[in-house]
C-alpha cells in the first residue's frame, strides 16, 4: 500500500470515529449480585479437589463487556472497519475483539481446578443448586477507538464458600499505549499490528489471572488480600 493510502485510510479512521464503541464505564464486580454484606470465610483454603463442584455467576462488568465487544465486533463489519479499505485492517478488529475470550478462558482454567464447573444465569439459579464453592467473575476491556489508543483488560473471579461468605480473590490486568493509529507515518501493516495489540493485552491479562489463580489455590487465603475496593462493600 502506498503512504498516500495509508493517509487516506488514517483519515477515514478519525472521520467514522462517532461510529467506534467506547468501554462501558465499570461498577463494583458485585454490583446486583448481593443485596446485604457477606462476611469472612473461616476456611483456610479454597477446596478445589477432583469431587468439588464450582458455581459461577458472571458480574454485570462481563455482561456489559460481552455485548460491548460485541457491538465492537458489529461495528468493524459494517461501521468503521468497512471504511477503512483495506481488508486486513477490518479483520484485525474483529480478530482481536472476541466478546466470550475472557469467560471461556477462566471456565476452562477453573475447569482444570475443579471437579465440576457450571454457569448459573443469576444468584438465585446458584443458590437453588447448592454448589460447594462460588466464583464470580468479572471482566472488562477498553479497546482502541479513533480517539485512544489506549488498550486495557481486567480480569478476577471472586470466590466464596457454599454459605457465600467470601474466601478469595484471583485476578489478572493488562494495559498498553500505543502511538494514534491515524499516524500520518503509519503503514497499513503497523496498523494491523497496532490492532492486534488488543488481543495480546487481553491474553497477557488472562496469563496473569492463571498465575493469580494457580497462586490463591495453593496458599493460605490469610494472606490474600482483597482487591477491587471490596471493603467498601463490607464484605468481612
Amino acid at each position: 500500500m502506498k503512504l498516500t493510502l495509508v493517509s487516506t485510510l488514517t483519515m477515514t479512521v478519525v472521520l467514522t470515529g462517532c461510529s467506534i464503541p467506547t468501554a462501558p464505564n465499570a461498577v463494583s464486580s458485585l454490583d446486583g449480585i448481593f443485596t446485604a454484606p457477606v462476611g469472612r470465610s473461616n476456611v483456610s483454603s479454597i477446596p478445589n479437589a477432583g469431587h468439588v463442584s464450582l458455581g459461577i455467576v458472571y458480574s454485570r462488568n462481563t455482561q456489559t463487556n460481552r455485548a460491548y465487544l460485541r457491538d465492537y465486533q458489529a461495528n468493524a463489519g459494517t461501521g468503521f472497519g468497512q471504511s477503512l479499505l483495506v481488508q486486513p485492517i477490518h479483520d484485525a478488529y474483529v480478530a482481536t475483539s472476541r466478546p466470550d475470550l475472557a469467560v471461556d478462558w477462566v471456565k476452562a482454567s477453573l475447569q482444570r481446578q475443579f471437579g465440576s464447573v457450571t454457569v448459573y444465569p443469576d444468584l438465585q439459579s446458584l443458590k437453588a443448586a447448592r454448589p460447594e464453592v462460588v466464583a464470580i467473575v468479572d471482566s472488562r476491556s477498553q479497546l482502541m477507538t479513533s480517539r485512544s489508543s489506549d488498550i486495557q483488560a481486567d480480569v478476577s473471579a471472586d470466590f466464596y464458600d457454599k454459605n457465600f461468605n467470601y474466601i478469595g480473590t484471583a485476578q489478572g490486568h493488562d494495559a498498553k499505549s500505543l502511538s494514534p493509529l491515524w499516524a500520518d507515518f503509519k503503514r497499513s501493516e503497523e496498523i494491523v499490528a497496532d490492532i492486534n495489540e488488543q488481543q495480546n493485552v487481553q491474553v497477557r491479562a488472562l496469563q496473569k489471572f492463571d498465575q493469580s489463580l494457580s497462586n490463591l489455590l495453593t496458599r493460605p487465603t490469610t494472606n490474600i488480600s482483597m482487591i477491587n475496593n471490596q471493603a467498601d462493600q463490607k464484605l468481612y
